[in-house]
């Protein structure tokens, strides 16, 4: 039976009604769901620095950020200089870019400018499984795979040491890397490669010399989230560079990141309002500078050097 006039007004009026309420009611929702955001955030930063501010009363910040001891669990005399943490840190980041740039960098060449489409098709899935691996396989990855092959080409390396687990450190930022410098160099017009090969440039001439620059900010940010996400590494360097907090540059010994020594106190080592307890919000309000440092950078490094086509 057909419906009459008067029925399919109503049924129009109420999804009119409906549509409505829901465009009023989504921007609502938005608003809601970003003030939450902040919000979080606001409340990170606001557990951290009130924390960091109690473990200052009891050490001094110049014997925090300029010390070279950390023995924080010495009962006469404890020490409370953060340089050895960072020099981990900065230690794994480093051999993590060694490895993780150049791989990356030729990997979104290949796929940008000499794969064929369905090569790509596979490559870029297999990158995006490698970048799935959860961080403790690659963390036992590190520990009981990379450490053995190392030590058949040096002989005296320590099972815990700062080589083995920067590099599969690096290895876990290369899908990173490449898929962001990859989608810069993508976004470079085909006119400007097809006229470099019209002017007789090889297609590596054209990768090198046009693709590169005109990508330039993509790569260099895609690099810079790289280095965070490698100063913020935490299972992998908790399960293959050990704990020993060291003031050096030594890829071959045992130490100690950030990020481990906040899992290492976290884990029951230490009573809760104990100074070594408020430690960690200290090296994690400095992990926390550290990679908002980063990210500003890349922000900036984006808007430098962002190619307008």
């Amino acid at each position: 039976m057909s419906k009459s006039v008067k029925d399919l007004m109503n049924e129009k009026s109420s999804r009119q009604k409906s549509l409505q309420f829901t465009e009023k009611a989504m921007p609502l929702f938005f608003l809601v769901c970003a003030i939450i955001s902040i919000l979080t955030t606001f409340g990170i930063v606001f557990t951290l620095a009130k924390e960091t501010f109690t473990f200052f009363n009891d050490v001094p910040i110049l014997e925090f950020l300029t010390g070279k001891e950390w023995y924080p669990f010495f009962k006469n005399d404890p020490s409370f200089g953060i340089l050895p943490l960072l020099s981990g840190t900065f230690l794994i980041a480093g051999v993590a870019m060694l490895v993780a740039v150049p791989l990356g960098l030729a990997s979104a060449i290949y796929l940008s400018e000499y794969a064929t489409e369905r090569t790509r098709k596979i490559v870029k899935p297999v990158l995006e499984v490698l970048a799935g691996v959860p961080t403790v396989v690659y963390g036992l990855f590190a520990l009981t795979f990379v450490t053995p092959l190392l030590q058949t080409f040096i002989p005296n390396l320590p099972i815990f040491n700062a080589l083995s687990p920067g590099i599969v450190v690096g290895i876990m930022i290369i899908p990173q890397i490449t898929s962001l410098s990859e989608e810069a160099m993508g976004a470079v017009p085909n006119a400007m490669r097809e006229g470099a090969l019209a002017l007789g440039a090889t297609r590596l001439e054209v990768a090198l010399k046009v693709i590169l620059p005109g990508s330039l900010s993509g790569i260099i940010s895609s690099i810079v989230l790289g280095i965070s996400r490698a100063v913020g590494e935490t299972m992998i360097v908790s399960t293959a560079a050990g704990s020993t907090p060291k003031f050096t540059l030594d890829v071959t010994e045992s130490i100690q990141t950030m990020t481990s020594y906040i899992v290492q106190v976290s884990m029951g080592d230490a009573t809760y309002g104990s100074t070594i307890y408020y430690s960690i919000y200290a090296v994690g309000m400095t992990l926390f500078l550290f990679t908002l440092l980063m990210n500003l950078l890349a922000n900036y490094v984006s808007r430098r050097f962002r190619e307008e086509y």
